[in-house]
């Protein structure tokens, strides 16, 4: 007994492969998987009760689902399904109307996906659902806000401190004038610089600072709000995100819902 693989022009025979390779073996080998092949025909499938309804379907009981959890990363972001019929009454021609069908499955099959991945039993789940995302939405946007402000003061109060460090020679050289009029003089010499010590004074009194705060403590707070932001406003748009898909899969199972009498009277007519 000999092979004759697609690498090779000449056959090799089954001594120089092995045991595992002479007649007797491979006949064995033969027998054995089609007799498996024999039980495996003669096994039923197990049968998978579906819902006659798009309804029944979004009523089914949670135990039922067995949709395995998908990396939504990485999944299509439903849309809105398409009003054909306003559409078609807004003057939309045929080619838009097939296009719009189309669309509209792809989103039903998108749509029906998200809801059962999630674990909803029914639409009041969704709505519930929906609500809760909502509340956590605007729960995270008024953070984001709150750092973001606190943030943009930190960062006043740094500008007008870095001028008014700037301005410390000058001060300095004030304090060294012993004249009045040396001081006058010398004060028109550097009036630029007493101009911005005197606005950056004039700021640390109206925010009620009595004490300067130090540059590298200041410099400290303001990229802790910084990471702080991106912390929250990665957090935001992931629910901002969650929230919308929610909308979208309400909008579109309200407008399956609405469909779902017309079938079963075409259904029950064809009948």
């Amino acid at each position: 007994m000999s092979y004759l693989t697609p690498d090779r022009t000449k056959p090799i025979t089954a001594r120089k492969l092995g045991d595992y390779f002479d007649r007797a073996a491979v006949l064995e080998t033969l027998t054995i998987n089609a007799q498996n092949a024999v039980r495996a025909a003669e096994t039923p499938a197990p049968k998978e009760e579906h819902p006659r309804s798009i309804r029944e379907r979004l009523q089914r009981n949670k135990a039922t689902i067995n949709t395995p959890k998908q990396d939504t990363s990485q999944r299509e972001a439903v849309q809105r399904m398409v009003d054909r019929e306003a559409k078609r009454a807004e003057g939309k021609g045929t080619g838009y109307d097939r296009w719009a069908a189309v669309h509209n499955l792809k989103q039903m099959a998108a749509t029906m996906s998200i809801y059962e991945e999630s674990g909803f039993s029914s639409p009041e789940e969704l709505e519930a659902a929906l609500a809760t995302a909502s509340a956590e939405l605007s729960s995270v946007h008024a953070k984001l806000k709150a750092v973001e402000s606190a943030l943009r003061e930190k960062k006043d109060l740094q500008k007008q401190l870095l001028a008014y460090i700037k301005t410390k020679p000058a001060r300095d050289g004030l304090k060294a004038q012993k004249t009045e009029k040396a001081r006058k003089n010398y004060r028109e010499q550097h009036e630029s610089d007493f101009m911005i010590a005197e606005a950056a004074t004039r700021y640390f009194k109206a925010q009620g600072i009595s004490k300067i705060p130090a540059s590298k403590a200041l410099q400290a707070e303001i990229e802790q709000l910084m990471r702080e932001k991106n912390t929250l406003y990665n957090e935001y748009r992931e629910k901002r995100e969650r929230t919308k898909e929610l909308q979208t899969v309400k909008s579109n199972i309200g407008q399956i819902l609405r469909r779902e009498p017309e079938r079963g009277k075409g259904r029950d007519n064809e009948r």
